[in-house]
């Protein structure tokens, strides 16, 4: 990636790429967002919401920062938990640090034990240990977590296994914007210095049709609970500008296809007489507008791809 040459960045500008990494729904997408500013990841309280490595890039005046936000590191049962997983170390390979996402509201357990082992390999990566969802927590048991998380960075990442521990460990509530701004300076700390990667004001690298893909995903997911397990794909077919309209009044096609594994999941996703369908189209499209800037007509279908998770056919006509 060659960086931009800009005789206007200031001496001592920092510039790098930090990876978010964590067990599923350990608030690594909510966190990335509000590091940006604006809405690049897709959210969800469902575990493994994303499936793309997304890029945010927050701007300020001594500093720019790339999020690579991952898939969650998870033992995987499916090859397309195998493919995440590399995914994943793929991306830590490239960063200049890497920010471990651990909940203030659940106890340490295997899978960030598993995670950590894995971080440990890094030997000369920075890990900083990022104490997540604290609103969601007495102040004494963030406290609490903060000692144990602390303690796990001791434990695997330190001398005994050819490591510091943790840079650092910091709490942050990113759902009620506290502390975001430690966490963006104690990860821009351990950036080079070098002068932007990125024009300023650019958000992401993520084509349009992917983030497209990911906020109709997010809208299936939504509401769903345990009834519909993550074996949700979605392909934007086609983008295009409708022909014929005046420049005042523009209008975006998107054709998508969703798939799923099972024709009861299937049936799900549509809902009784296709009024689930409906609202995921809604709620997509709300949130395409929002990012595109424009009015937007959405045409959802929804498709079986048997077992797509577990298929290597499947999972490459997927994007995986």
């Amino acid at each position: 990636m060659t960086a931009l040459v800009d005789p206007t960045v200031p001496e001592g500008f920092r510039s790098g790429f930090v990876s978010l990494v964590g067990r599923p729904n350990a608030g690594k997408s909510t966190l990335t967002n509000a590091l940006v500013g604006e809405k690049v990841a897709i959210t969800s309280s469902k575990p493994q919401t994303t499936r793309h490595t997304i890029r945010g890039i927050v701007h300020r005046e001594d500093l720019q920062l790339v999020l690579v936000d991952t898939p969650g590191l998870h033992r995987p049962r499916t090859l397309l938990g195998e493919r995440l997983n590399a995914l994943v170390a793929e991306t830590l390979g490239e960063v200049d640090a890497v920010g471990f996402c651990i909940p203030a509201d659940e106890a340490i357990g295997p899978g960030d034990r598993f995670i950590a082992q894995q971080l440990a390999a890094l030997r000369r990566t920075p890990v900083v240990g990022i104490v997540t969802k604290t609103d969601k927590v007495a102040p004494e048991q963030v406290a609490a977590q903060l000692l144990a998380v602390t303690a796990l960075g001791d434990e695997v990442l330190g001398p005994e296994n050819g490591g510091v521990g943790f840079a650092a460990v910091v709490p942050v509530s990113a759902v009620a914007g506290r502390q975001v701004d430690d966490v963006l300076s104690v990860l821009s700390g351990l950036l080079p210095v070098g002068p932007p990667l990125y024009p300023d004001g650019e958000l992401t690298d993520e084509p349009e049709a992917v983030m497209v893909a990911e906020l109709i995903r997010e809208a299936a997911l939504e509401g769903v609970r345990d009834e519909l397990p993550h074996s949700v794909a979605v392909v934007v077919e086609e983008m295009a500008a409708r022909e014929g309209r005046r420049e005042d009044r523009p209008l975006v096609d998107v054709w998508a296809n969703l798939y799923v594994e099972r024709d009861s999941q299937k049936g799900i996703i549509i809902g009784k007489g296709g009024s689930r369908l409906r609202e995921i189209g809604t709620r997509a499209r709300a949130g395409i507008e929002r990012m595109l800037g424009t009015p937007v007509h959405l045409d959802l279908r929804v498709k079986v791809a048997k077992e797509w998770q577990r298929d290597p056919k499947q999972l490459g006509r997927l994007g995986f």
